[in-house]
């Protein structure tokens, strides 16, 4: 499993590096502690949707727990290899399935009636730290130490695709709501990449060491002389509800906030100052008042909760109306020669070609969809530093949002056996 190793950088804390006019920082939140479902530290933390959706947690040495919404432990179950749970998860369209990876496997769950895998999928090249399902609920993706990104078809239960870039263990993948064939990953090669499952390649890759050191050089990171950063390992990614923009928490403490417009290039991209150690853990809320609500939390202790609208809006003259299509030429007529013309099987056929402006003409429009959904952000109401800050006072390894009983809650996995719930109905 990847683990966010202690940091050796120092640098001002959130409450030295913004003014209290631009945050909220709240000391006196005080957690709600989830206790007796495990015996050892909880390494992640799964929610199903729905009013009475349940919760699962899975800790070291195998142990998956199955929570309700007020906190009390239902049912524990430890895997027979006792191998560490990496990642559990509910399926969107049937929440009577729950997804834990250990090792190279992943295991089926039943959450009402656990007693043992329903089925397992070996999924892994190698040890998983990450685990994503599409929309549909067709697709699961994971995320492994040899830097694979492996997508297994549910219905058959086999992996069919693996995509290989990374050159160091990938640490974090998720899907795009809206895209259910496109996805990021992230890993600890200090690069985060964007998928489309119908190509082999990634559509581009953001090295993040390079954007910072380009940073440095017109002297836009905020560094202090004689500050000691670690590398910007990259640890995880979440993508927002509108599918367009992704955050990824960094091991030089940053969150990367990019723009994902499906081009061949990020969007645009803004590097949070968000831990003095390293950030592990980086979500987008789906329940607030809009989709660009970002958690956060590292090595430094501290949770928070920022409103990255600002930084979610396309630049300027990035985004043009979309003209009438173009039209395509009759089968019978050409051109006239004036060149010679290239092999047989070197030109597509006229379907061949009908098909791919097809699908061009579909991402055009899959694309507008998802910029309506990514309304325009009011600048006026988000401020640079984060609109909560958390002393929560210990390393965070997984936070999960979820609603609790109708109230927004952020439920925080950390060094402990227990979980800590904290409530954010005030914002």
């Amino acid at each position: 499993m990847s683990r966010v190793p202690e940091t050796s950088g120092q640098r001002p804390s959130l409450c030295e590096s913004y003014s209290c006019k631009t945050r909220r920082v709240s000391p006196l939140i005080m957690a709600r502690r989830w206790s007796g479902g495990h015996s050892a530290a909880v390494l992640c933390v799964g929610a199903a949707g729905g009013p009475g959706g349940l919760l699962a947690s899975g800790a070291e040495g195998g142990e998956v727990t199955v929570w309700s919404q007020d906190g009390a432990a239902l049912a524990q179950l430890r895997l027979p290899a006792g191998e560490d749970v990496t990642g559990a998860l509910f399926a969107p369209s049937a929440p009577g399935s729950l997804y834990v990876s250990h090792g190279e496997t992943v295991s089926v769950l039943d959450p009402r009636n656990l007693k043992g895998p329903v089925q397992e999928l070996h999924v892994g090249e190698d040890e998983i730290n990450g685990l994503s399902l599409n929309e549909t609920g067709a697709l699961l993706a994971a995320a492994d130490d040899s830097g694979a990104v492996c997508v297994v078809e549910l219905a058959s239960g086999k992996v069919s695709r693996t995509l290989r870039r990374h050159t160091n263990i990938c640490s974090s993948v998720a899907f795009r709501p809206l895209r259910p064939h496109s996805l990021l990953s992230a890993g600890l090669d200090m690069q985060l990449m964007l998928w489309s499952l119908q190509k082999a390649r990634p559509l581009w890759v953001l090295n993040l060491q390079e954007e910072g050191e380009e940073e440095e050089e017109e002297g836009r990171c905020g560094q202090t002389p004689g500050q000691l950063f670690n590398p910007p390992l990259a640890h995880c990614v979440s993508v927002a509800a509108c599918g367009n923009v992704a955050a990824c928490a960094a091991e030089d403490g940053r969150v990367h906030v990019v723009r994902v417009d499906g081009g061949s290039r990020p969007g645009g991209r803004t590097a949070l100052q968000a831990h003095s150690q390293g950030a592990s853990q980086a979500h987008f809320l789906s329940f607030l008042s809009h989709p660009y609500w970002l958690a956060t939390g590292g090595n430094d202790g501290r949770v928070a909760l920022w409103d990255v609208r600002e930084h979610a809006a396309p630049p300027e003259g990035k985004t043009k109306p979309r003209g009438p299509p173009r039209r395509r030429r009759p089968k019978g007529r050409s051109k006239p020669k004036t060149q010679a013309e290239p092999p047989p099987r070197a030109r597509p056929t006229p379907e061949a070609e009908q098909e791919q402006e097809q699908e061009q003409e579909q991402e055009q429009e899959q694309e507008q969809e998802a910029q309506g959904a990514c309304a325009s952000p009011d600048p006026e109401t988000s401020p640079a530093g984060p609109r909560l800050s958390i002393s929560h006072g210990d390393k965070v390894n997984w936070l999960c949002p979820a609603l609790l009983k109708g109230e927004p809650c952020l439920l925080v996995a950390d060094q402990s056996s227990a979980l800590s719930v904290y409530s954010l109905s005030a914002l």
